[in-house]
Order: C-alpha cells, then sequence, then structure tokens
C-alpha cells in the first residue's frame, strides 16, 4: 500500500488519493490495499471487523467482493471527507473522521463501524493509568489516585508505549485522539 492515503467519497463511490497526487477510484480489483486496509480493520477495529463480515456473508462466495464490500463500508463509514490529513499515514494507523450521515444518531451500526471502538490491546491497568494521563494528571497523581507506586505507573506507561510503538507523550496524545482511545 503507499505510504498514506487519503480516502474519500464523491458521487456515491469510493475514491483514495496517494501523496503523488493520483486519485482513483476504488475497485476489487486493488487487492494491495484493500488487504492491507482489512488487515487492520481486523485487527485495531475486530468488533467492526466481525459486524461487516455478517453485514456482507451473502457475498462470500466471491471472496474478492466480500472483502472489497467490507473495505468499502468502513471507509465510507469513517474516511468520506477530503482533506490534508491523511487517512492512513506512512506507519499504517487510522486517522478517523466524523462523516455526515443522514442516519447519524438511528444507525444500527454507530459505535460499531460507524466510529468504531478501538481495540489497542493494551492491558484494563494500562489503559487506567494512560486515561488518567491523558486526562492531564501528573505520574504523581495517578500514583496516589489508584494507589500505586510510581515505578508501577511509569512502568505501564513504558510497556503500553512499546507494544504501541510510541516514543513520547505527544506522540501518545496524537495516537490516542486519532484513535478514538479514551471516547
Amino acid at each position: 500500500m503507499p505510504l498514506s492515503i487519503e480516502f474519500y467519497s464523491y458521487e456515491n463511490e469510493l475514491w483514495y488519493r496517494e501523496p503523488s497526487g493520483k486519485t482513483e477510484r476504488l475497485t476489487e480489483r486493488h487487492h494491495e490495499i484493500i488487504s492491507s486496509v482489512l488487515e487492520r480493520i481486523e485487527h485495531f477495529y475486530p468488533k467492526a471487523y466481525v459486524a461487516l463480515g455478517k453485514e456482507y456473508e451473502r457475498c462470500l462466495p466471491n471472496l474478492s467482493l466480500y472483502r472489497f464490500r467490507i473495505v468499502q463500508r468502513f471507509c465510507r463509514c469513517n474516511f468520506g471527507n477530503i482533506d490534508n490529513v491523511a487517512d492512513i499515514d506512512s506507519y499504517g494507523r487510522f486517522h478517523l473522521e466524523r462523516v455526515p450521515c443522514p442516519l447519524r444518531g438511528e444507525c444500527r451500526m454507530e459505535g460499531i463501524i460507524c466510529s468504531p471502538e478501538f481495540n489497542s490491546r493494551l492491558s484494563e491497568s494500562e489503559l487506567r493509568v494512560l486515561k488518567l494521563w491523558y486526562q492531564g494528571f501528573t505520574k504523581e497523581e495517578i500514583a496516589e489516585d489508584l494507589y500505586l507506586s510510581i515505578h508501577t505507573v511509569n512502568n505501564h506507561i513504558r510497556n503500553a508505549f512499546a507494544r504501541l510503538g510510541l516514543h513520547e507523550k505527544a506522540e501518545f496524545f496524537r495516537y490516542a485522539e486519532s484513535n478514538n482511545l479514551f471516547k
């Protein structure tokens, strides 16, 4: 898949733009893009992956169409706007958008496929510490609030950063925002 890609809807179809500026309508024949996006959906948004699989199971005999329909729906629900922020960055991270939808607030797939829950694969303890840190608490305040030692707080942050491939606090804040980690 190209380094970073921007998806958008145009005339009820899914298009994409590469960093070079080249734009093209996404079709079943874009196997590399579809496989890459599908793998990330399965890994980081497993509830969306399962729901989409059920939604398009009638297409399963045509595997290429089935995979395309899943990716197309996920992208249209989460990357429908064209802007200057890559929807999938060079690290493979998704930057979800709140796409205008006439069914917003009543769609049964909202919070599942549209604005899906991110699976960070972090432990509950790591998430508790990171959430407080994200909310502006100092490490000392977190330790006191959760009845942990400062060393345990630091270990949770260090382990989470290693698991997520992050290196600094600002990078963590961008990651948490773009993945709706604490919505």
